[in-house]
């Protein structure tokens, strides 16, 4: 794991004051006047610049490869729903492994729409059944996708 913050990293902020052990999401990285590295880091609602020896790495967000691992785990519990309407059976597979191909090409647009659609499927299905097993590995892997679109392109 590389200590280089990033945007999308979780940090924790070292520096005492107001916002001390507090956990918030990189949102930018800047530069002062003196090529000092200043982290803009979101806490809640607001955000705050910080230089990046206040901070402590907690999480790096999900690489590309991570992704695509997160995908294919979805993809094998989705085969495990037993309610799920003919239509949607064979869509969200499909959905799902055009997600994976278009990862990699990083097209904002055909990605957000794919995922959408996946979520807006998965969500509609958690209503009939929301105790089943496989929302345990489903639900934390669509989070891991969820934040790496949201950080990364």
């Amino acid at each position: 794991m590389s200590d280089r913050i990033e945007k999308g990293d979780i940090v924790l902020i070292n520096k005492s004051g107001k916002y001390h052990k507090q956990v918030g999401e990189v949102s930018e990285i800047d530069y002062n006047l003196f090529f000092v590295k200043i982290v803009i880091v979101k806490l809640g609602n607001q955000e705050a610049n910080f230089e990046e020896k206040d901070l402590q790495l907690q999480t790096k967000k999900p690489s590309l490869q991570e992704i695509i691992v997160s995908v294919d785990k979805i993809l094998e519990q989705v085969a495990q729903i037993p309610h799920l309407p003919t239509q949607e059976k064979v869509e969200l597979p499909n959905r799902l492994k055009y997600l994976k191909l278009d990862i990699p090409k990083l097209d904002k647009q055909l990605i957000q729409k794919n995922f959408d659609s996946i979520d807006k499927i998965l969500a509609a299905t958690r209503e009939v059944d929301s105790s089943a097993s496989f929302w345990q590995e489903i639900d934390p892997n669509l989070e891991k996708i969820s934040w790496w679109i949201r950080t990364s392109l």
